[in-house]
């Protein structure tokens, strides 16, 4: 007698298919929860920082280095090319005007120097010679006068007699007309030595001038040459500190080389590196502070270099107001130059979280505190201590502003106490 046989509705392939299905669904629905940016991550509220937004003055600074030095440096430069025969003074000396540092030779300019001496006694000689004869003519010239008058006096007293004479008919013809001829021959030759004397005096005059200007050519050429010379002494130019001396006895040294600098030390300023990215914002007037010995400082740009090195320009700055009292200079100093006047903003602490997010979302925490979500927001201007909110949070809102390294993916946090 045949028996039905009951088939069994759960056979273990059946079953182990429905649970290879699930778990297989399970983990596609698992995979698209955590890829598709509502996945969320427990995190312990001892690890992460957390700050408020809040309203306040917000004021755009960024940080840059400067370096003191002195309100005015000269620099040394070899005026005239020599060979360094003696040093007076070293490195770092405190000079004061007019006080010689070293000394040059330069056997080229000496001798052109006693070229020049002996050219300018040679003309003094020369002058002396000439005003000599210059006298002699003069006085031969006035003598040849004085005998031309002495004459035109005889020759007219002879003539008037005779003259009188003719008329009276004493004598004849032939002797009036001998001294009337002679008469007008002295008249003229007076004329002809007062021409010769006035030419003389002209000639004179005209040759004075000219020995005066070629001996001041020759002594302003000669004063010239004595300060070429002179200047290879090289003496301070003003009172102040000597520094970055560079000449050694023996050495050569050219024209318009570089022998050192000499530091004013009447005053400091301070000489800043600034990134060129803010080249356009940086302008003459713009201030900056620092801290020295636990006291605050203020400083102004005075001079903008705008030349850019390196991705970088420099500007000058000034102090305002006190100086801090034992500043050296070298001495590297900390600044935050202010870029914009202060306003009220809502601020944003700075932090870690801006590397992941670039400022453009966050994690906002909850009302209350268990978990924190992301937030879109828009960041302004900031400083060295917090970013500028213009969009997505209110005051009072807590934020995370640690690093998001470890869960930048995650939607949600889940805030856990330790």
């Amino acid at each position: 007698m045949d028996r039905v046989i009951e088939k069994k509705k759960w056979t273990t392939k059946k079953i182990l298919t429905i649970a290879g299905i699930t778990a297989l669904v399970a983990l596609i629905a698992a995979s698209y929860y955590f890829t598709s940016g509502n996945s969320k991550l427990n995190v312990e509220t001892d690890r992460l920082q957390i700050s408020e937004v809040k309203k306040g003055i917000f004021q755009e600074n960024i940080p840059v280095n400067g370096v003191v030095l002195p309100e005015t440096t000269i620099y040394l430069d070899a005026v005239e090319g020599g060979r360094v025969e003696e040093k007076f003074v070293e490195d770092g000396a405190m000079m004061t005007k007019g006080q010689p540092i070293l000394r040059l030779s330069n056997t080229d300019l000496e001798l052109s120097l006693v070229n020049q001496e002996t050219s300018v006694y040679n003309l003094l000689t020369q002058m002396q010679i000439s005003k000599n004869a210059a006298q002699q003519n003069t006085i031969n010239n006035l003598n040849q006068m004085t005998d031309a008058e002495n004459n035109l006096k005889e020759a007219e007293r002879v003539y008037n007699l005779n003259k009188h004479l003719f008329e009276q008919k004493v004598i004849g013809s032939q002797e009036f007309k001998k001294s009337e001829n002679e008469y007008y021959y002295q008249l003229n030759k007076k004329k002809l030595s007062q021409q010769v004397l006035k030419q003389d005096s002209l000639s004179n005059t005209q040759q004075l001038i000219q020995a005066k200007q070629s001996y001041e050519g020759s002594q302003n050429a000669l004063s010239v040459m004595r300060k070429k010379v002179g200047d290879l002494i090289v003496r301070a130019p003003v009172d102040g500190q000597l520094t970055s001396l560079d000449a050694e006895v023996g050495q050569n040294k050219n024209k318009g080389e570089r022998l050192g600098q000499l530091d004013v030390m009447s005053g400091y300023k301070v000489r800043v590196d600034v990134d060129e990215h803010y080249i356009s914002r940086i302008y003459v007037g713009l201030r900056g502070s620092f801290s020295f010995a636990d006291t605050s400082y203020q400083l102004e740009i005075k001079k903008v270099y705008t030349q850019v090195t390196s991705g970088r320009f420099q500007v000058d700055m000034e102090f305002v107001g006190k100086v801090p009292k034992g500043i050296r200079r070298g001495q590297t100093l900390q600044i935050l130059l202010a870029l914009s006047d202060e306003r009220q903003s809502l601020l944003l602490a700075k932090g870690g979280f801006y590397q992941q997010t670039g400022g453009n979302w966050i994690f906002k925490v909850s009302k209350d505190g268990s978990t924190a979500y992301k937030v879109n927001i828009q960041l302004g201007n900031q400083n060295t201590d917090a970013y500028e909110v213009l969009q997505g949070l209110e005051p009072g809102d807590k934020v995370i502003t640690s690093s998001y390294e470890n869960y930048e993916n995650m939607q949600e946090l889940v805030l856990k106490k330790k």
